[in-house]
């Protein structure tokens, strides 16, 4: 599992174990900014400068969920989940 500053990143899939939860609500203002709750921020230990990028899952041409990915950790997560189905592919072509 892919480990980002000394802890297990949560967003990897691993099997079991992983939760998905509501951690909080927030509001979108007029200037479409939104604030991540303080307590949010320490937890995930997101700090002034980080980078983030923002995935988004679509269904029927709809967004249906945003997520916030540490940019040091999108290279393994998609590693992990294009792997094998790279490794089908390849197999299927040799």
């Amino acid at each position: 599992m892919a480990k980002a500053r000394g802890r297990l990143a949560a967003c990897v899939p691993s099997g079991g174990g992983a939760c998905c939860r509501v951690d909080s609500m927030v509001s979108v203002d007029s200037r479409g900014q939104m604030v991540l709750r303080k307590e949010l921020r320490e937890r995930a230990g997101i700090r002034a400068g980080d980078q983030l990028a923002v995935v988004t899952w679509e269904s029927e041409n709809r967004v249906g969920c945003i997520s916030l990915i540490r940019l040091e950790e999108l290279g393994g997560m998609a590693e992990k989940l294009l792997a094998p189905m790279m490794r089908t592919v390849l197999s299927r072509e040799g």
